[in-house]
């Protein structure tokens, strides 16, 4: 059965850099599709990230790159399997130099916490309780 992917394309200052912090949030980097210029950065099955240089993604578009440090140009939002895992990847994301959001949202039901990576990106983890989503 066909599952739909989704590939999040990101400006980065450093695809090293930006590599290293995703690696150490456990993720894998796909070396097929990585180069000096972008790195696949593979989430899952069916979520994958393309790090690209600035070089690189204007080869894209021709709309100015927005400097996500100072300006917002998308919300990245993953789900996590329990509370616990959704502290966890954010204190993985500190603790590889990213810088956490003070904007904890709990609910009871859904659970949630947020970063910025390396290069302002902001990212959302969320925990919603299975029982909840079916009713």
């Amino acid at each position: 059965m066909y599952q739909q992917m989704i590939f999040v394309n990101l400006a980065t200052n450093d695809v090293d850099a930006s590599k290293k912090f995703f690696t150490e949030l456990g993720y894998t980097i796909n070396p097929q599709f990585s180069g000096d210029d972008c790195a696949c950065v593979v989430i899952s099955d069916t979520i994958v990230t393309m790090l690209l240089s600035k070089q690189r993604y204007a080869d894209f578009t021709k709309k100015e790159i927005a400097d996500s440090t100072r300006t917002s140009e998308v919300l990245i939002c993953l789900s996590a399997e329990s509370r616990e895992k959704v502290d966890e990847l954010v204190e993985k994301a500190v603790a590889a130099g990213g810088r956490a959001n003070d904007d904890v949202q709990d609910h009871g039901y859904m659970y949630g916490r947020s970063f910025d990576d390396l290069d302002g990106h902001s990212w959302e983890v969320v925990w919603m309780d299975p029982a909840a989503v079916q009713s």
